[in-house]
């Protein structure tokens, strides 16, 4: 890695792989020949580098996502420079957020993209946190392994993108339903004369109809009757 110490020391992954013996310092302007996953990448790294990092390795920046103006970055070489695809920082400082992945993250996701999940999670194993990087990741990490080439991954990247931005759009959607719907609830707080929620005042108009539907009733058998009474006081035969 290439660190530029914009992080503090107690909480920078890329000091603590190096402590752990798991990464080595390079030389600005010293060259490499393996993958470099970097901001200034033209394409993204695939599974078909995996030759590349077996061959060369894989380097990353280790530098503060606020200060990336301040990096040389034509100083750090190679002929491999990478980007990461769409995935989502799980570190204690950027959690949650897409793209801000800290330097083990980086390197973990590189090795899990080109085929080497067991040397992801020895990097991974080495953080209290580590194990959420692939629990947060692993659904769009198996997708992008389905791939081969940079383009094949690219279009895979804005499908995801996409496909969360519908889900976003949809959540959204049923969020104002459900919010509109609420205006029409009673309120479980407003009790007493002056709050008569909308099931009483139906229920209210349903006992109305009821009541009314028996007095008709009533009327007709009290007709009825009436008319039985009149014809038993008839005589016939007059």
């Amino acid at each position: 890695m290439w660190d530029f110490d914009h992080c503090d020391p107690r909480r920078c992954s890329g000091k603590k792989l190096a402590r752990h013996g798991l990464i080595t310092n390079m030389r600005v302007g010293q060259r490499f020949r393996g993958i470099v996953l970097t901001p200034q990448g033209q394409v993204p790294i695939a599974p078909c580098d995996d030759e590349i990092v077996q061959m060369s390795g894989l380097a990353v920046v280790e530098a503060s996502w606020a200060r990336l103006d301040d990096i040389p970055f034509g100083k750090i070489k190679s002929p491999h420079e990478r980007l990461l695809p769409f995935l989502i920082a799980t570190n204690p400082v950027n959690y949650g957020k897409p793209w801000r992945l800290n330097c083990v993250e980086a390197l973990a996701a590189g090795f899990y993209i080109t085929g080497h999940p067991e040397w992801a999670e020895v990097l991974l194993s080495k953080f209290s946190w580590g194990h959420a990087f692939y629990k947060m990741n692993g659904h769009l990490i198996e997708r992008y392994r389905k791939c081969h080439t940079a383009a094949e991954i690219k279009a895979e990247e804005q499908k995801i993108q996409q496909e969360m931005a519908d889900e976003a759009r949809i959540r959204k959607a049923q969020k104002a339903e459900y919010d509109e719907g609420d205006l029409l609830r009673a309120n479980p707080n407003h009790v007493g004369k002056g709050w008569k929620d909308t099931q009483s005042v139906d229920e209210d108009d349903e006992d109305d109809e009821d009541d009314e539907d028996d007095e008709d009733e009533e009327a007709e058998i009290d007709d009825v009757e009436a008319l039985v009474s009149g014809l038993e006081q008839t005589d016939i035969n007059a």
